[in-house]
């Protein structure tokens, strides 16, 4: 399967810079497999739409400020994005100018907070650093760091309101366990208000961790997809969401996953124990078409990339004709694309 299969153009103006005056404001497409009848509503229609016959899982990972700027002693800027902890104080991070650095050198981030860079790694441009600093590291990184919005959302100049919007909307609601690098941007549309009306409604809901890391994002470069290589990224699956997406399946319930990470998390786990249990384990699974999924039944997620693996596992699901078909109409319908944009429910 070739990789220009999963191109489309994009108009820019359509590319999402800031969320929805209200999370549940966000337009959504409904997709219905069955009928291949595509519908237009907003998202807080989304109560009108599950009901006690679905499970609502939602991956709970909370995003880092893992974006850092630093000094070296001659006074050249050196930007650091941390990537994943390791042992101790010790990180997996970017570098850029990285052809600025080299083992030993030291980044001053704050009176609080230094960097020493270690060594190189082989993958990407990726390289070992150790966090020097006094106190709690997570509340440092939260008074100096800076939310790691992707690329095409454009912040060159950003005052402290701007800086404060992102803080709250690239973050879900039911944000728990730091240590992403991106937002499960499906879950971003959520609102406490929502998840009280379908709880009253008698959908149930559930929570896995998966902690996103950049290779979710990473462009394919290959033109054969099946040379791919997804990048591992750890969740955890908690003795409660396992025994309550288990007897959803017995009786027949749906299982709806909120966003591609929670799709992952649960196909995973399936992959790896023949069924979904308490685990903590990491995900490296690559999913696109023909894909037979063992657990998840129906998806919310927003508008994605072209040529990235999240829009082959969309295409995998609904099926590459009706993606795209649905892609045209929202472009013609000036839909809000990627992480502050708009979304979709795949049923």
């Amino acid at each position: 399967m070739l990789l220009s299969e999963f191109d489309y153009k994009l108009p820019e103006t359509l590319i999402a810079q800031k969320p929805a005056d209200k999370r549940e404001n966000s337009k959504m497409m409904v997709l219905d497999r069955l009928t291949n009848q595509i519908e237009h509503k907003h998202f807080y229609d989304i109560t009108d739409l599950l009901d006690d016959n679905c499970v609502l899982i939602l991956n709970n990972t909370k995003v880092m400020p893992a974006r850092l700027y630093g000094y070296k002693d001659t006074g050249a800027k050196i930007e650091v994005f941390l990537l994943k902890q390791k042992e101790n104080d010790k990180w997996e991070a970017l570098i850029r100018p990285s052809k600025r650095v080299r083992p030993g050198t030291l980044l001053k981030i704050s009176d609080e907070l230094s960097v020493e860079v270690q060594m190189p790694l082989p993958d990407d441009g990726k390289w070992f650093i150790k966090m020097i600093y006094n106190g709690n590291l997570f509340e440092i990184l939260h008074k100096v760091g800076n939310i790691p919005l992707p690329p095409y959302i454009e912040r060159r100049m950003v005052d402290d309101e701007l800086k404060k919007l992102d803080f709250e909307r690239y973050q879900t609601v039911y944000a728990k366990s730091e240590g992403s690098v991106a937002a499960p941007t499906a879950g971003l549309h959520f609102t406490k208000e929502i998840l009280a009306k379908l709880e009253q409604k008698g959908v149930q809901i559930g929570y896995v961790t998966l902690d996103v890391g950049m290779g979710t994002f990473r462009p394919v470069k290959c033109d054969n997809i099946l040379e791919h290589h997804m990048d591992s990224e750890t969740f955890e699956i908690s003795d409660e969401t396992a025994e309550l997406i288990n007897n959803a399946k017995e009786n027949g319930k749906k299982i709806v996953a909120v966003g591609t990470t929670t799709v992952r998390t649960l196909e995973t786990a399936y992959k790896i124990y023949g069924k979904i249990q308490a685990c903590k384990s990491a995900s490296e699974l690559f999913i696109y078409p023909p894909y037979e999924f063992k657990v998840i039944d129906n998806l919310i997620t927003n508008f994605h990339l072209p040529k990235s693996t999240l829009l082959m596992l969309v295409s995998a699901l609904a099926g590459k004709n009706f993606i795209f078909e649905a892609y045209k109409e929202a472009i013609e319908n000036k839909y809000r694309f990627y992480s502050y944009g708009d979304c979709m429910y795949i049923r």
